[in-house]
């Protein structure tokens, strides 16, 4: 790590005399907190809220899928093929993601939690959540005298 100082901001004419931490890590080392996110799409249509996640290389059984309250939580890990492993084989690129990842959805409170289906189709995790649906009425109102 090292630090920045003496900087000089044109706009304001001022002088920042704070030094600023810059920390210069490699992006290959696995660190023991580090947690990816599972990117997904959210749908809605009249009757659903349908979240969609694509989940490559990833068991079933290695997928929690958890709902507190109105949070709706995707977890798991996703463990490097043999390939990574092989003899004098040497990673070219590194654009793909192998280890824990969550993922955290805030759900809106209109929705059947406890009707709540989810299943794995070629790698994609497709969760669907009924929205609650109330009869409209109209009301008579009495006249009091």
């Amino acid at each position: 790590m090292f630090k920045l100082f003496w900087l000089w901001n044109e706009e304001n004419d001022l002088d920042l005399h704070d030094g600023i931490d810059v920390e210069i890590t490699n992006s290959e080392e696995k660190k023991e907190d580090d947690v990816g996110q599972v990117a997904l799409d959210i749908i809605e249509t009249e009757d659903d809220i349908i979240i969609i996640a694509p989940i490559a290389w990833v068991k079933l059984d290695d997928i929690d899928l958890t709902l507190n309250k109105t949070i709706l939580t995707i977890k798991g890990k996703r463990e490097k093929p043999e390939a990574y492993f092989l003899d004098k084989a040497n990673l070219r690129n590194s654009e793909c993601f192998w280890w824990d990842f969550i993922r955290n959805v805030i759900l809106p409170e209109n929705l059947a939690m406890n009707k709540i289906k989810a299943y794995m189709e070629e790698n994609v995790l497709v969760v669907t959540i009924p929205k609650l649906r109330f009869d409209s009425k109209n009301i008579k109102i009495d006249r009091i005298s």
